[in-house]
């Protein structure tokens, strides 16, 4: 991640909104370059292995799509085709943007690792699926592990199941294995150098009162791991927030067009709101500054042209003890700071004083 030691690293997730059409992903991939984005992702998956015929589709995707169809027939439109893959990510490369794509079974996830991805995003519903988690941790790449949906015990969990992986030889005989692991403080160091944690909610679109940014704090505070936001919310004030509390990487969905026909469209952003996202967020990170609390460059002038001096309140003679009477304040850009006025009376005056000059 390029981004990911100096900046805030920020993924703009196509997903599945290309619609399973070949040009709309190659225009997705123009606009999140153009946005200023570090990385594109899409979703790798193998319909008929990731959802049974039977099972429903969430509230939401009923919601964007309709009841005619099934949750399988629904994915099965929005597979993203292996041999598009190395085309979108040298189309990639050459915008300037990293390709990324999201495995959903242990095929997709090999054929993207003979790709030679940068990293691995780890979505919130493969959280709880241990073994598929043990396979991304075991590609060695680092990981970003989205945590919508999840019970912090969830979350330990799989930490448990990487630092397994990472440590590991072989797959776990038995889930005691990586808690013996994850006992480890010298097993569970290497987790810093290859897991970002993102706080989610995974709601399209997610409302304000159930984004509870607060919870990024608790993840970091809880596992001393980098943290980030992978935002569902409507708009661009939630990521923005987040980066504010300390995320160092962003995740949002993106479309060319919110009318278009798919699950996730109208919980995305559109082309000139993901730019004012992350000109927005590339403000907040220069705005943050280092923290120290010091009198900045363009300060000094405004600080010598506002800052009140000790002045005389009166005519005050040569060899007389300043009395509090004597001594007032006001802005004259020269002198004893207001601040010291206290510390000159009963001191003797070395010279005359006309009322209103500084005291020197």
């Amino acid at each position: 991640m390029n981004k990911k030691q100096n900046g805030v690293y920020i993924i703009a997730e196509a997903g599945v909104n290309h619609n399973g059409q070949k040009d709309l992903a190659f225009r997705l991939v123009d606009e999140a370059a153009n946005s200023g984005v570090d990385a594109v992702k899409f979703q790798t998956f193998d319909a008929k292995k990731l959802a049974a015929v039977s099972v429903p589709k969430a509230a939401y995707q009923t919601k964007n799509t309709g009841v005619e169809e099934t949750q399988l027939e629904m994915l099965s439109k929005l597979e993203l085709p292996k041999e598009w893959h190395l085309e979108l990510q040298a189309y990639s490369k050459s915008k300037g943007v990293e390709f990324l794509s999201t495995a959903f079974d242990l095929n997709s996830l090999m054929f993207l690792e003979n790709l030679g991805m940068p990293l691995f995003k780890v979505p919130s519903g493969e959280l709880t699926n241990s073994p598929l988690l043990w396979r991304f941790a075991k590609t060695g790449k680092p990981l970003i592990l989205s945590t919508g949906m999840a019970k912090l015990a969830e979350v330990e969990e799989a930490l448990a199941v990487i630092t397994h992986a990472l440590n590991a030889d072989v797959e776990p005989s038995r889930t005691e294995d990586i808690w013996h692991c994850w006992g480890s403080h010298e097993h569970r160091q290497c987790l810093k150098e290859h897991v970002t944690l993102l706080h989610c909610t995974s709601q399209y679109p997610a409302p304000a009162h159930e984004v509870n940014l607060r919870a990024m704090d608790t993840l970091a505070a809880t596992f001393g791991l980098q943290v980030g936001y992978s935002d569902h919310t409507e708009g661009t004030l939630i990521p923005v927030a987040a980066v504010a509390r300390g995320a160092r990487v962003i995740e949002k969905h993106f479309t060319l067009d919110r009318g278009l026909p798919g699950p996730d469209h109208k919980a995305s952003l559109e082309p000139t709101e993901l730019r004012r996202m992350v000109r927005d967020i590339r403000t907040l990170e220069v705005a943050l500054g280092d923290g120290m609390k010091v009198p900045q460059e363009s300060e000094w002038d405004t600080r010598l042209a506002s800052r009140q001096q000790v002045i005389a309140a009166r005519d005050i003679h040569k060899g007389a003890e300043f009395s509090r009477q004597d001594l007032t304040t006001a802005r004259c850009g020269m002198g004893v700071p207001a601040n010291v006025l206290w510390d000159l009376l009963g001191k003797t005056a070395h010279q005359d004083y006309l009322a209103g000059t500084p005291i020197l």
